[in-house]
């Protein structure tokens, strides 16, 4: 008997020094993931690695104190289709969230804007079905090809975040704009395509879209 209280006298002992052993050196916290799912405007076209969009999110939510990994999934040229096949395999065990940024290539293209909207829609399904909260980032499409298809084309994204109960942040290029237009400056934050911006410019996007990431990060409650 005496044995046995010695035993579990051990054992008490035993489990008061593996709580301390956590007290003291805590498991670290995994930093959140998150997988930014786009086009040539993720992947940091015609610019130095560092000066993309996602090297400089994520410097930007690191000195907010997020610990966070911002996953490139851009691929220059893509559109919704190819977006939406490529989601399933893109969202590993590891992605918490996702960012995206897909469209631009469709309006380019003059492609039907209900497709667009029908291949978004798959993709947010997606990201649904894994229960991944997500930013859907929006397009202002031109006036190239008429009043309706801008009309039909920017309606896209409020609607399908609405249904899907996602994040929206509006406008891909609103840190550019300045009362809802380009300012007559604009070149100097572009690239000579006219099209992506250049390093001074992803500065200005990411400090407008930098605080809807923040939000994004606090659903998954990770951060």
């Amino acid at each position: 008997m005496a044995r046995s209280k010695t035993y579990g006298g051990f054992a008490l002992l035993s489990k008061a020094a593996v709580c301390l052993t956590f007290l003291t050196n805590p498991i670290p916290a995994l930093a959140t993931e998150v997988l930014a799912l786009g086009d040539s405007l993720t992947q940091g076209y015609g610019l130095p690695a560092p000066d993309g969009l996602v090297p400089q999110l994520q410097a930007w939510l690191s000195a907010q104190g997020h610990e966070v990994t911002i996953v490139n999934g851009g691929v220059s040229g893509d559109t919704t289709a190819g977006g939406l096949s490529r989601v399933a395999w893109s969202l590993t065990p590891e992605i918490d969230a996702m960012i995206v940024t897909l469209g631009g290539n469709d309006m380019l293209r003059g492609l039907d804007p209900a497709e667009a909207k029908k291949n978004l829609a798959g993709i947010l399904q997606e990201a649904q079905s894994r229960d991944l909260p997500v930013l859907l980032v929006g397009m202002s499409a031109p006036g190239n090809y008429g009043a309706d298809y801008k009309a039909e084309f920017d309606a896209i994204y409020p609607a399908l975040a609405e249904e899907y109960g996602t994040l929206l942040f509006e406008d891909f290029f609103a840190g550019l704009r300045e009362d809802g237009q380009m300012p007559a400056d604009a070149t100097a934050m572009m690239q000579g395509d006219g099209i992506h911006p250049n390093a001074d410019g992803v500065v200005k996007v990411v400090e407008a879209l930098g605080p809807k990431v923040e939000e994004l990060i606090a659903q998954t409650g990770d951060d």
